[in-house]
């Protein structure tokens, strides 16, 4: 039973973390803005012949 009710509260702090590192990341970027532009991770999710897309099916 105690599985049951942990599982689901694993997985939300799981992405409460995500979004938390995200933010700092942005904002570390914010700073020190010298090296390199802030990349979203919305981005494509496959490759082929040598170069990425957005635009990929996943």
């Amino acid at each position: 039973m105690v599985e049951i009710l942990l599982a689901p509260l694993v997985v939300f702090l799981a992405l409460v973390g995500w979004v938390g590192v995200q933010q700092l990341y942005a904002r570390f970027q914010a700073r020190y803005p010298q090296l390199g532009p802030f990349r979203d991770s919305g981005g494509g999710c496959s490759c082929g012949k040598g170069s990425c897309s957005s635009n990929n099916a996943c």
